[in-house]
Parts: C-alpha cells; sequence; structure tokens
C-alpha cells in the first residue's frame, strides 16, 4: 500500500477477483451509453450504488478524506485493442453538480447527458477521492495509470505547468491485479497510455465526497 499523502494509494488485495469479475459482467451486459472510452453516469444504476457502498470502499475512501465519504459518481473505463486511447497529462477538475451557481472559482460549465459540470477550485477537489477498481489485472503493457507523485498539493495547473512537471518528476506506474484498487486525489497529475497487448482493461471509476453539498450553495450530483 502507497501512503495516500502522496496523491494516490494502491491496495492490491481489496477485492477477490471473483467479485469484481461478477461486476464487470452486470457492466459488460447492461445496456448503457458509451463512449469511446467506456461508459459514464452509472451512479443511476442500482447495482453499481450498491457496490460503490461497499464497505471496503468506504473505509478506503473515508481514511483518505479523514470523514465519512458519499459515493456520488461512478465510471467505467475500458480500454481494449478496439478502443485504444491514450490520456495526456492531466488533473481531475470538473464536477457534476444538481444545477448550476454563479459561485467564484467554478466554472467554465458545461452540460454532459443532462447533468452541469463546473471546474471547481482546489479547495473542494480537496474534499473529494476517487477509487478506481481494477476489473481486470493491469500491467505495464495493457495501459496502466501514470502519476507524478504530491502534485496534488499544487493547485489547479496550467497546461505548460502540466508539461513541464511531467518532464521534471519521476513518473509511477499504478499497476494492479484484478481486485485491486487504486486511491487517487482529483488533483494529481496523471496519465495513460494506449495497450500494447490483447488484454482488456476495465476500471470501475468511483468517485467520494466529504459530504455533497458546499458553503457556496452547490451541492454535487450522482452521476
Amino acid at each position: 500500500m502507497t501512503d495516500v499523502d502522496l496523491g494516490y494509494g494502491l491496495f492490491p488485495d481489496a477485492f477477490d477477483p471473483k467479485e469484481v469479475r461478477t461486476v464487470a459482467e452486470l457492466l459488460t451486459h447492461r445496456p448503457a451509453r458509451r463512449s469511446r472510452a467506456g461508459t459514464r453516469h452509472l451512479m443511476r444504476v442500482p447495482e453499481v450504488r450498491h457496490f460503490a457502498s461497499d464497505i471496503r470502499l468506504l473505509q478506503i475512501a473515508g481514511t483518505a478524506l479523514s470523514t465519512t465519504a458519499v459515493p456520488f459518481r461512478a465510471t467505467l473505463f475500458d480500454k481494449s485493442t478496439t478502443a485504444n486511447w491514450l490520456v495526456a497529462w492531466h488533473q481531475d477538475t470538473a464536477l457534476p453538480l444538481r444545477r448550476r451557481v454563479n459561485a467564484a472559482g467554478w466554472g467554465p460549465w458545461s452540460l454532459k447527458s443532462g447533468i452541469c459540470y463546473a471546474h471547481a477550485p482546489a479547495d473542494a477537489l480537496a474534499r473529494v477521492i476517487a477509487l478506481r477498481i481494477h476489473l481486470d489485472d493491469n500491467t505495464a503493457t495493457n495501459g496502466p495509470l501514470r502519476v507524478l507523485p504530491g502534485t496534488h498539493t499544487l493547485g489547479v495547473l496550467s497546461e505548460d505547468e502540466l508539461i513541464r512537471l511531467s518532464r521534471e518528476r519521476q513518473v509511477v506506474e499504478c499497476l494492479s491485479p484484478a481486485g485491486g484498487v487504486v486511491a487517487m486525489r482529483p488533483l494529481l497529475v496523471h496519465a495513460s497510455s494506449k495497450t500494447l497487448d490483447s488484454r482488456r482493461r476495465r476500471v470501475l471509476h468511483i468517485e467520494y465526497a466529504a459530504q455533497l453539498g458546499f458553503s457556496n450553495g452547490l451541492e454535487l450530483a450522482m452521476a
């Protein structure tokens, strides 16, 4: 296990592979609107909402947030030879919100499948942790998550700053067997490459917050 204070943590034995295989089969056969990278807004699926509240996930997220954790967004990333892509160095700064509120530091805004999104300030993103549950083995050759440890403490970064850090900082690959979990803070600078082999790489990405509401009247949406 890696200290989440570095911006990420590895929990390779969180689930038995058979448990996540059941989740993978459910998501594979359930009709859903998907993009090239996978399927978004899976908190609408009752089985996913139930899985997101598994005590093991709540404990990992709650420890990272130092409080009770509430799941609010779930996304399936499904990388294979037929759906293969790379992700450049970036931070996850957009959050789903119940309604639009003109609040300092929030925006620009967008609408995705009927849900409002806004790019959030660093203090709001510090109250969020993402757990990446690996439904397949994630190896060095099938497009693993790559991170720059400690960069979550630097605030919301510009494109130039992201490029500079990717050249200066040591890169860590977050490898995990099926059933393993990688915890990641949204502002951690991260990327992933294309898969180089025929093994499928499915990751159920669930985000948790310390609480759904913010003091400025904004509230996270279930997405």
